[in-house]
C-alpha cells in the first residue's frame, strides 16, 4: 500500500523566501524606479500536479476503471465536474447510498448505489475492475470489501483529506484538494482522445429497471416494497427530498430508487441511527422551503421519534411521514434470518396510527389495497400540513431478494 500521496498535497505560488524579495527589491531599485512585486495568488485547495501526473499513469495503463462517489462528493457540489469527468473518459461511475444522486441514475454511465450486499447489482460494476476511483469516498459509508475483496485494485482517492487505511483500500494515488478542481485537472491531463470502453452500465440499469417494474405492476397487499418505491419515486418530482430511515424500507430505497440530484435521498448509515427521518424532515423542509418532503419510517423508527410530529404541526412545517407497518424490526429479522436461519423477539405491535397521528393534529391515511398508496401519497404532498400516511408492507420479499442475488454471477 502506498502512502506517497499523503506527502504533497497542494500547490503553492509563493515566493520562496525574504531572500528573494530582497534580491527582487534591489534590482529595482537599482534600475531607478521601484516596480510592484508581482502578486502570485495561493490556492490551498489547487491538487498536487505531481500527484495528478501519478493518477495519470495509473489511469492510462487500467483496462476497466470504475468510479465510486461517496457523500464527500456531495458535500463539495461536485456533480458538475463528476459529470465531465465520466463523460470524458466514458467510465461508469456507482455511488454510496450517502452519495445517492451526486451522479444522476438517469446518466448512461450510471451504476446505482453500492452498499447492500456483496453481490448487489451495482456491485457487478466492480468485479471486472482493476481500478477504482475514489470520489468524496469515506470507509465509513460502507466496507470496501464489498467491492474489492482481493485487495488487488488500485485505488485512486479523490478528497479534500487522506483516505484511512484497510486492507481492502490499498491507495495507489492520492490526491487531495478540491473535488472539482481535481477531477477536471485529471481528466485534462489525460491524453488528448483518450477514453474506455465501458457496456456493463446498461446491463446493469436493466436489471434495476426490471426490478421497479417488477413493483409497479404488483397489485399485491399489504404491498411489496418494490411497489412502495416505485410509487414513491412516481409521486417526488426530481428536486423532492425523501428521508430513508433505517431498516428493511432503507435498503430498498438505497439500492432501488433512482435519484437524480444530489442530498434528495438522504439516509442514516454508518451509526444506521433509527428515527432520524422525522427530526430529519423537519430540518430539511425548513433548509428547502421550495421542495416538498417525505419521512419513509418503519413502524419500528417512527414510534421512536414519533412525538416531533408536535413539532411540525406546532410549526407549521409541512410535511409527510409514511409509515411501513409491519409491526418488527424487519431489517433485525432479515439479518438474523440470514446470519442464523431464524429470528427472533423482533415482533411488536402498533397503536392506531391514524388516530395517533391526529392526535397531533396530523392528517392520518390507511393505505387499504396497492392502488390506493400512490394517489394518498400525491394527496398528501400537495397539502401544506402534516401528514402520516400507514402503509401495510409485505417483508417476505426480503429474503427472495437476497437469495436470488446471492445465486446471480454477474449481470449478463
Amino acid at each position: 500500500m502506498s502512502t506517497e500521496g499523503a506527502t504533497e498535497s497542494r500547490n503553492t505560488a509563493a515566493p520562496d523566501d525574504a531572500a528573494h524579495l530582497l534580491v527582487h527589491c534591489l534590482r529595482a531599485e537599482g534600475a531607478g524606479h521601484l516596480t510592484p512585486l508581482q502578486i502570485d495568488t495561493v490556492h490551498a485547495d489547487a491538487p498536487s500536479l505531481t500527484q495528478i501526473a501519478r493518477a495519470v499513469e495509473v489511469l492510462t495503463t487500467a483496462r476497466r476503471p470504475v468510479v465510486l462517489a461517496g457523500h464527500g462528493a456531495a458535500r463539495a457540489q461536485a456533480s458538475d465536474a463528476l459529470v465531465r469527468f465520466a463523460e470524458r473518459l466514458n467510465v461508469p461511475v456507482a455511488t454510496t447510498f450517502h452519495g445517492k444522486g451526486v451522479f444522476p441514475d438517469d446518466h448512461p454511465n450510471a451504476l446505482g448505489a453500492v452498499g447492500f450486499m456483496r453481490h448487489d447489482y451495482g456491485n457487478f460494476g466492480f468485479d471486472t475492475a482493476d481500478v477504482v476511483i475514489c470520489v468524496g469516498y469515506e470507509i465509513q459509508e460502507f466496507d470496501p470489501a464489498k467491492i474489492n475483496p482481493d485487495g488487488d485494485k488500485r485505488i485512486v482517492h479523490v478528497h479534500r483529506f487522506p483516505s484511512e487505511v484497510d486492507a481492502h483500500y490499498p491507495v495507489a494515488v492520492g490526491i487531495e484538494g478540491d473535488l472539482s478542481q481535481a477531477l477536471d485537472s485529471l481528466a485534462s491531463a489525460l491524453p488528448e482522445g483518450f477514453t474506455y470502453d465501458s457496456e456493463s452500465s446498461v446491463k446493469i440499469r436493466t436489471l434495476l429497471d426490471d426490478e421497479l417494474a417488477y413493483g409497479r405492476d404488483n397489485d399485491a397487499f399489504p404491498l411489496v416494497p418494490h411497489r412502495v418505491v416505485a410509487d414513491v419515486r412516481t409521486a417526488l418530482d426530481r428536486h423532492d427530498i425523501v428521508l430513508a430511515d433505517t431498516g428493511a424500507g432503507k435498503m430498498w430505497m438505497s439500492r432501488l430508487s433512482p435519484t437524480y440530484e444530489p442530498d434528495t435521498c438522504l439516509v442514516s448509515n454508518g451509526l444506521s441511527t433509527m428515527g432520524f427521518a422525522l427530526p430529519g424532515a423537519i430540518a430539511a423542509k425548513l433548509a428547502r422551503p421550495d421542495r416538498r418532503v417525505l419521512a419513509m419510517m418503519g413502524d419500528g423508527s417512527f414510534l421512536m421519534n414519533s412525538q416531533e410530529l408536535e413539532t411540525a404541526v406546532r410549526e407549521r412545517v409541512p410535511l409527510v411521514v409514511l409509515v411501513l407497518v409491519d409491526e418488527e424490526y424487519g431489517l433485525i429479522t432479515w439479518k438474523m434470518e440470514l446470519e442464523l436461519g431464524r429470528h427472533s423477539h423482533t415482533r411488536f405491535t402498533n397503536p392506531d396510527l391514524v388516530a395517533y397521528a391526529e392526535s397531533f393534529g396530523a392528517h392520518g391515511y390507511l393505505v387499504e389495497s396497492a392502488d390506493q398508496l400512490l394517489p394518498v401519497l400525491r394527496r398528501a404532498l400537495e397539502d401544506q400540513g402534516v401528514s402520516v400516511i400507514a402503509c401495510p408492507v409485505d417483508y417476505s420479499e426480503n429474503l427472495r431478494l437476497t437469495d436470488r442475488l446471492g445465486s446471480l454471477s454477474g449481470p449478463f
